[in-house]
Order: structure tokens, then C-alpha cells, then sequence
């Protein structure tokens, strides 16, 4: 992993160099053009999210996060997120190691499966679990016999997360863990450690910052999802309906103060997922 973070240094510093032989006025258009795209696509809608949200004061901002759906909608949220990211953990890695450690028949099947949820739209994702557990999909009899819901209630919206967000983790690992090689796992058992040993002290801590850098992606998507969560949720205030819906609600209902102030909520969540990020990539080359 040293060697690794050294070689990427050294790859930047000399680009860098290569850079900073280009014209003056090429250089400052360059970044010009950066930060005008920066302050016109990120930093405005950010700037007007909080200023619609604190538009009628704070009371009115702290009575719309404060409101019972509102809280409702943050549970079911943070509750699906802390269910899916230990799946898509153990799912990512297992994955991960598969592809990059096995040699095995429809090895590249899986990694074309493993992309399936990034070329399939969300909301075609959610209307196929409504036709597997929906009242006239293939499961729905069964269910209904079993007084079982899955469709319109929390595992639905489960089920659909964890459908979008499973790529991530282990895409994140799989070009990692083919370019960090075998070399000290094989090692590591030729001294006679046990495969689990190996796992924990050797593979695992050699990719511990992509693992982070995968895993703050998978939550950052799995809080923000609307699509897929949209069409299987039913949007039962208070019941099915997460802080994106939350948000699409109160704003259909023309209550935008209240739609802005929720919606700064997950505006937090992602700038803190982006200094969290930033942290992981700074250690990660270090």
C-alpha cells in the first residue's frame, strides 16, 4: 500500500509539473471556467436550499424539522441505511474477493451483474419488486395468505435500497484488490497463518481505505435514493415515506419553507459525506 500511495505521488507531481509548463492565461481560464461551473451548479443551489429553508425564521425552520413526519422520515431513513450497509458490506466483499482472488466459470457474468443497478433506472428497479411482491406479482398470494407486506412497507423500501446501492462497496474494492496482487496473502500462508488471519491482518487492513471510501458512497446513495424507494413505498406519511419523499410531499403541498428545511437536512448529510470523503482520499495517498 506504501509503494502503491508512493507511485500515485509521484504519478501527481508530475503531472502537476507537466501543468505548470502550459501558458499562464491557459491555466487561470482553466480554473476560471472550474469555479464558475463550481458556483453556479453546486454553490448557488446549495446557498438558496439554506436560504429558502431559514426564509420564514428559525422557529418556523426548527418547527419543520422538529414535526412528527418529519421525524418520522428521518428514522426511516437513518433505520434503512443502518440495514443496508452492513449487507452491502458483507455482499461487497465477499464479491470483491471473489472476483479478484478466483478464477472461476462466469467470473465476468458477475462483475456485468455487479453493474446492473448502475444502468437500470431506479424506478424501473422499484416497479420490479412491486411486481414480485406486490398484491398481483408472482409472491403477492403467498404473502397475503401469510399476512406478510413487502411492498408499501419497510422491506420494501430495504429491498429496493439495498438494489441500488449494492455496487458500491464492491466496485471500490475489486480494482483495488487486483492491483495490490496476492503476494503477502500467499506468503502469509506458506508461514502457516490460517485463511481468516490472513483475511484480517493482511487483505482486510491493505484495503481499509477504499472499504471506508465504499462504504461512505453506499450510505451517501442509500439516504438520498427517491426512485426506486418512490415507486415501493406506498408514501404513507409517517409510515413508508424517507426524508427524499418527505421532501417531494411538502413541496407538492406548496409548503416550501418546510420541503427546504428537510431538504437541508440531507444538504448536511451530503457536505458531510463530501468532508468525509475527502478525509478518506487524503489518507488513502498518504
Amino acid at each position: 500500500m506504501h509503494g502503491t500511495a508512493l507511485a500515485a505521488r509521484s504519478a501527481r507531481g508530475e503531472l502537476r509539473a507537466a501543468h505548470l509548463s502550459e501558458p499562464r492565461w491557459v491555466r487561470a481560464t482553466l480554473i476560471g471556467v472550474a469555479l464558475v461551473f463550481l458556483g453556479i451548479f453546486l454553490v448557488m443551489p446549495l446557498a438558496l436550499v439554506f436560504a429558502k429553508a431559514f426564509e420564514g425564521g428559525i422557529s418556523a425552520y426548527a418547527a419543520a424539522v422538529s414535526d412528527p413526519m418529519a421525524l418520522a422520515a428521518v428514522r426511516l431513513t437513518l433505520v434503512t441505511s443502518a440495514i443496508v450497509l452492513p449487507v452491502n458490506l458483507v455482499f461487497g466483499v465477499a464479491a470483491a474477493w471473489a472476483v479478484s482472488r478466483f478464477e472461476f466459470r462466469g467470473k465476468n457474468l458477475l462483475v456485468t451483474f455487479l453493474d446492473l443497478p448502475f444502468s437500470v433506472s431506479p424506478v424501473i428497479s422499484g416497479m420490479v419488486f412491486v411486481l414480485l411482491f406486490g398484491a398481483s406479482g408472482w409472491f403477492g398470494p403467498f404473502l397475503q395468505d401469510h399476512d406478510m407486506r413487502i411492498v408499501f412497507a419497510m422491506p420494501g423500501i430495504v429491498l429496493a435500497t439495498l438494489f441500488v446501492t449494492s455496487p458500491f462497496i464492491a466496485r471500490e474494492l475489486i480494482p483495488l484488490m487486483e492491483a495490490q496482487g496476492v503476494a503477502e496473502e500467499e506468503a502469509a500462508l506458506t508461514l502457516g497463518a490460517s485463511g481468516m488471519k490472513t483475511f484480517l491482518r493482511i487483505s482486510l487492513p491493505k484495503v481499509r481505505w477504499g472499504l471506508l471510501y465504499g462504504i461512505v458512497l453506499c450510505n451517501a446513495r442509500a439516504m438520498g435514493e427517491f426512485g426506486a424507494v418512490s415507486v415501493v413505498s406506498g408514501h404513507v406519511r409517517g409510515r413508508t415515506t424517507t426524508i427524499p419523499l418527505h421532501v417531494e410531499m411538502l413541496y407538492n403541498e406548496y409548503q416550501f419553507s418546510s420541503a427546504f428545511a428537510v431538504a437541508s437536512l440531507l444538504t448536511v448529510l451530503a457536505v458531510i459525506t463530501l468532508v468525509v470523503k475527502y478525509t478518506i482520499e487524503r489518507r488513502g495517498f498518504e
